[in-house]
């Protein structure tokens, strides 16, 4: 999806005439001016050209700002709309450290998160033909869920679908599947019941249903598997596969292979068959020369650097308060990401064990750090986004970017040790206050580890 808008500006003495030539898709225009100072705060890529060329210079909508001629001019704009359309979380209430609160005031504690920024609202169409388009990433999906399979049957499968008489069908990437969360999810606290559960997914147009709760399947037992392998491996060097679980409203690594079976028997998950919009998920960055890069694909400015130390969760939206306060690297309007768009910059060819990186791209600036096991490692981000989980009060979601570590014990010896449990590009939660040493074997299933004390990578634009 590559819809555009050419724009004709005339610009006569120190007034401003905006005069649309040609227009597809709903992109939203709104020009400001000072004098000959015109800005694009529309979402998408303004590009423009000084002349009736066909050679436009990309500029994003996130750093959008031209200063034209003082002479009167004439001038072409284009407006792209991004490719990769990250969509809003869903996220209306506020929270605290434990429960939802009145919505802060700036200067006030808790002010900028997730609930008080608004971006692209999940926008679904059911076509009638077995298949779903989303109006916002250009995707079209199987709205049926199907049976559990392996993922060498996925692949063969897809290859061979035929819903709504399209032949090109396929496995879904993660950031494909993840672009389908709604954080207006529950996850409940029991594992045999789904009493106070709410899916991570809209369920008006997705099949969905939880795990039966009996035997060896818990209620949580109904992931999501992607096309996505995990460059390196988990717990004792499982093949892994990332995937989003819409029951508890996280990405967790999962093993490609039943434990214990010497990757001779293939697990069995879910998935999502989609077609459309092939570069979905492929970042295009900038780096602006002046701290910050931009992702040509979102529309999105980032900080180059991360905060270089960790923050509770009220604390780090304080800090992201203060760097507005001082017009950090030029900018007053920064913010904290929602988990979605922190999720859209993850790297999944890249991990600590693999390329000695976070899973990150190397454009950016990671601060390294020793683990928890005592190994060379990178941190949890954290979004603005609280992760409804009914078995903690109101915690934090954020992305790790380095090992997603988990205390477990396993066979012979039963010891504690800190294993990769979930993979590098992973969403959990943390807890938003309180100390870490408070959890000595983590918390879960997995025994994810718990930092409370999360670092920061500042977004602005986009929404």
């Amino acid at each position: 999806m590559n819809r555009a808008c050419i724009i004709l500006l005339i610009i006569v003495s120190n007034s401003l005439a905006v005069s649309p030539v040609w227009a597809a898709g709903p992109l939203g225009i709104a020009l400001t001016h000072t004098g000959v100072s015109v800005t694009w705060q529309g979402p998408g890529v303004l590009q423009s050209v000084n002349t009736l060329t066909n050679r436009w210079m990309p500029i994003s909508q996130a750093v959008a700002s031209l200063t034209l001629p003082t002479t009167n001019v004439t001038m072409f704009f284009c407006i792209t709309q991004p490719v990769f359309e990250v969509v809003d979380t869903g996220q209306t209430n506020c929270y605290g450290n434990s429960n939802a609160v009145p919505a802060p005031s700036p200067g006030q504690s808790f002010y900028g998160q997730d609930a008080q920024y608004s971006g692209p609202a999940p926008n679904f169409a059911k076509n009638g033909d077995g298949t779903i388009t989303d109006l916002n990433t250009g995707l079209m999906w199987v709205q049926a869920r199907g049976v559990k399979m392996t993922w060498s049957a996925a692949f063969t499968n897809a290859s061979l679908c035929t819903v709504g008489g399209y032949t090109n069908w396929r496995v879904a990437t993660i950031k494909e599947v993840y672009s389908l969360i709604k954080f207006t999810g529950v996850n409940g606290a029991s594992m045999t019941s789904t009493a106070g559960y709410i899916p991570f997914i809209d369920t008006n147009y997705f099949d969905f249903s939880y795990g039966s709760g009996t035997g060896t399947e818990r209620v949580i037992d109904c992931q999501d598997w992607s096309a996505t392998p995990y460059v390196s491996t988990t717990m004792n060097g499982d093949a892994t596969v990332f995937g989003v679980n819409f029951a508890d409203g996280r990405i967790k690594g999962y093993p490609k292979y039943m434990p214990g079976s010497g990757g001779t028997t293939g697990n069995v998950m879910y998935f999502r068959f989609v077609r459309g919009n092939p570069d979905y998920g492929a970042n295009t960055f900038t780096n602006n020369g002046d701290g910050t890069l931009t992702d040509l694909s979102t529309g999105l400015m980032w900080s180059q650097d991360d905060s270089g130390k960790g923050l509770a969760w009220s604390n780090a939206l304080d800090w992201v308060q203060a760097q507005n306060a001082s017009n950090h690297l030029g900018y007053g309007d920064w913010r904290l990401p929602t988990i979605k768009e922190l999720q859209s910059i993850v790297d999944y060819t890249r991990s600590p064990a693999t390329t000695a990186s976070a899973a990150i791209a190397p454009i950016f600036n990671c601060t390294a750090i020793t683990n928890e096991g005592n190994q060379l490692d990178y941190p949890y981000y954290w979004s603005g986004t609280t992760h409804l989980d009914g078995t903690v009060a109101a915690p934090g979601a954020y992305v790790s970017f380095g090992r997603a570590l988990g205390w477990m014990q396993l066979p012979p010896t039963f010891s504690w040790q800190v294993l990769d449990v979930h993979g590098a590009g992973a969403q959990r939660s943390d807890p938003k206050n309180g100390d870490p040493a408070s959890y000595p074997h983590g918390r879960g299933p997995q025994g994810d580890v718990i930092r409370i004390y999360n670092f920061v990578r500042l977004v602005r634009g986009g929404i």
